[in-house]
């Protein structure tokens, strides 16, 4: 069920060029907070900013009912969100959106394909998966060294393979081109990032079983505007808010 909360901001920083992490303190449980879904923000109390922006959690504390967000500074709400203060309060819904399906799944080892601001849900992925006592691989794509960040976090928990775009750290090219490289084994892959990157991930990996979330700008966040939609290979559509972000690789067809 998504609920409505006023989150309480307990830390907030710069880990990487325009790229910065927030620490919520949420007033209700945040148990059933699953890998791969989100909150979805609201900017401000006035009309500025009237489209909540959706953020992916990275990380969550049940002990402490705290969750931890990773965002980009690309435009004016978040821009304004970045500036946020330890103490200011962040009106958000949540959780919002489906969960990648681990529960179901039986494998030993898994592929994690994150691009951008498509990494920080991949995170919170690992440690369930490592918890479960399944071997990780990670393959994270950046823009460029100042844009990296996590590889530290991932470390902790498996085999890491950071991609640049322009070779400034790790490998040099995109993380199609590192997978072609390195080969990792693995029972299933799952993947976030542009829509571009997905397209390639998928199509490199159309033999293999896989689930990706896709990254997009929503209106209400729970269904019911239909400016989130996506194509499905059934000939309908799937509303990327609610049926999504996470979908079977195999489910949707990519523009």
């Amino acid at each position: 069920m998504i609920r409505k909360d006023m989150l309480s901001i307990k830390k907030l920083e710069t880990i990487a060029k325009d790229t910065f992490l927030i620490v919520l303190a949420s007033n209700i449980s945040v148990d059933d907070v699953a890998p791969g879904q989100f909150i979805h923000i609201r900017i401000g109390q006035g009309n500025a900013h009237l489209l909540r922006r959706p953020i992916s959690i990275a990380d969550v504390d049940q002990a402490n009912q705290l969750l931890t967000i990773i965002f980009k500074s690309v435009g004016e709400g978040t821009t304004q969100l970045s500036k946020q203060k330890v103490g200011d309060q962040v009106d958000a819904l949540l959780p919002c959106g489906t969960a990648y399906p681990i529960a179901g799944l039986t494998m030993h080892s898994a592929l994690l394909i994150g691009g951008g601001i498509g990494v920080p849900p991949l995170y919170y992925l690992a440690k369930q998966l490592v918890a479960k006592g399944i071997k990780v691989t990670a393959i994270l794509g950046f823009q460029n060294k100042e844009h990296v960040f996590y590889e530290q976090e991932f470390q902790a928990l498996g085999d890491v393979y950071i991609a640049t775009n322009d070779g400034s750290y790790g490998y040099q090219g995109f993380v199609t081109d590192v997978y072609q490289q390195v080969q990792p084994d693995f029972d299933c892959y799952f993947s976030c990032g542009p829509t571009a990157m997905l397209k390639s991930v998928t199509s490199t990996l159309e033999d293999k079983q896989g689930y990706i979330s896709l990254e997009e700008r929503m209106g209400c966040g729970v269904g019911a505007c239909f400016a989130c939609v996506v194509p499905s290979h059934d000939g309908g559509y799937r509303k990327i808010c609610q049926q999504g972000p996470v979908f079977p690789a195999k489910e949707v067809a990519l523009s």
